[in-house]
């Protein structure tokens, strides 16, 4: 197994990710609740039992209850900060009186806005900072120096991204003396534009895509840790019920479910390790307070190791719904 860009840079981590956004209640300005406090214990704990030890977050997550409830846990058991790692996101900006919804990547903002995680984190540092999507009217002067600032005073250990693509990527790279080691981005058996974009000969849904300029290769080659947020495809193929799915959906979930049996796992396991298993060494990022299923990811890494390229292709082409060209 190709060691995890993240580790490269010092950054000790472990293959799945808990993503936090559905956390804190209610995305409104109501009370957080103990009942808020306790589920976020509770996933912190079977995260932790589970092998996980990097958690997600965003300002904007639940209004920043996200953040807040993590915090209150932390701050209750002040010795499980040593055993994590903990990114948070900046840059995304709801309407209020003063604009619509917005990216804000100013040096003002950013600054702003990392004050306000570390309070409602309730620590000192965060082990990474993601500049949530791009935003047209990046200045990546003032990006650098808003992250010199961070680093120097030991807020912020590593600058990274979302959602962006190679060119962006490079911009703030040649301003930033800091390296960029993440990329999250929308990768899943059901998001499937990053594998398309590399054995189609034509994109023909139309659609834009981030990963048509090489993306995947660029960032193996600067060792850019590629995070997938949604990697379970909203558990279509795990199990949840739902509604208006495709024969090609149909056929991947009943795939999906043989290969768990047949291998004594679970289905979770089998459509995370799929992405696991590809060369960039993608890293997923589980947007789940369901318990059971944050258990039953734990699994993904060895079936990542395990899963052959016949299988990988039978999944991959099953999902399609067509043959390869």
């Amino acid at each position: 197994m190709r060691t995890l860009p993240l580790e490269k840079r010092d950054v000790t981590t472990s293959r799945v990710v808990l993503g936090c956004m559905r956390y804190g209640g209610s995305w409104d300005n109501s009370p957080i609740t103990k009942e808020a406090i306790v589920e976020m214990e509770n996933a912190i704990d079977t995260a932790l039992s589970s092998g996980i030890t990097m958690f997600d977050h965003a300002d904007i997550y639940t209004l920043g209850k996200a953040e807040e409830v993590f915090g209150k846990v932390l701050k209750a058991k002040p010795d499980l900060r040593e055993q994590m790692i903990i990114q948070s996101k900046c840059g995304f900006r709801f309407a209020d009186e003063k604009g619509p919804i917005r990216y804000d990547f100013s040096k003002s903002h950013i600054l702003s806005s990392v004050n306000g995680i570390l309070k409602r984190l309730s620590v000192e540092y965060i082990d990474v900072l993601l500049l949530h999507r791009p935003d047209p009217l990046i200045e990546p002067e003032e990006v650098a120096e808003a992250f010199d600032l961070l680093k120097k005073s030991g807020k912020v250990r590593h600058l990274g991204v979302s959602n962006m693509n190679k060119g962006q990527i490079e911009l703030l790279q040649a301003y930033c003396e800091q390296p960029i080691i993440v990329n999250q981005l929308e990768m899943s058996l059901l998001k499937r534009d990053w594998v398309d974009q590399g054995v189609l000969v034509n994109n023909k849904s139309g659609k834009a895509s981030h990963f048509g300029e090489g993306l995947l290769e660029h960032s193996i080659m600067q060792d850019i840790q590629i995070q997938a947020w949604s990697p379970l495809a909203k558990g279509i193929y795990s199990g949840k019920a739902g509604r208006n799915l495709s024969e090609a959906d149909i056929k991947t979930r009943e795939l999906v479910a043989k290969m768990a049996e047949e291998k004594g796992t679970t289905r979770e396991a089998i459509v995370l390790g799929w992405l696991m298993s590809h060369p960039a060494k993608i890293q997923p990022v589980i947007g789940t307070t369901n318990l059971e299923r944050i258990k039953n990811s734990h699994d993904a890494i060895r079936q990542s190791e395990l899963m052959t390229r016949e299988e990988w292709y039978s999944l991959y082409v099953t999902a399609r719904g067509t043959k390869l060209p």
